[in-house]
């Protein structure tokens, strides 16, 4: 089971989405019902809900680019080392996703699609928690099968 502990450094959020640490536990709790991979573990990571500043610093420190974007992960395992980890070990800390509201609010005006956004950046970011990547073509399709397979489970 994937347990996901939300961090809001913005208050922006609060505007956004009512009770963000209910609104999240929702969606993992049916991930967690679906996805069998989760099933037999104690998976842990962290979703950090933030703003440019805060997402321009981090991708500047660990990935060398002075820019904001939209979101970023930082996963504590490569994708063959967390397989073995998921077949010996039952509990483990997964890794970090970052959000930055300030790329969702400046494109979606409705509730809906924002919400939309939202829930497709933090699957996204997971899937790269997970070992995915998408550097090139096959590698994508794979990554972005079970991104929309994960947010149909979540919806």
């Amino acid at each position: 089971m994937i347990k996901l502990n939300v961090l809001i450094k913005d208050k922006k959020w609060d505007k956004h989405i009512k009770q963000p640490n209910l609104y999240f536990k929702r969606k993992i709790k049916r991930l967690n019902k679906k996805v069998n991979k989760f099933r037999n573990t104690n998976i842990e990571c962290s979703l950090l809900l933030t703003s440019d500043t805060d997402i321009r610093a981090l991708n500047k420190k660990f990935r060398n680019k002075n820019k904001t974007t939209d979101v970023l992960s930082f996963p504590f395992y490569e994708k063959k080392a967390l397989k073995k980890l998921l077949k010996r070990n039952k509990d483990f800390y997964l890794g970090d996703v970052i959000v930055n509201i300030n790329k969702v609010q400046n494109k979606y005006n409705s509730k809906k699609d924002f919400m939309s956004r939202v829930d497709k950046l933090w699957i996204h970011g997971l899937l790269h928690l997970l070992g995915y990547r998408h550097k090139i073509k096959k590698d994508y399709d794979i990554m972005q099968k079970l991104e929309d397979k994960f947010l149909k489970i979540i919806n």
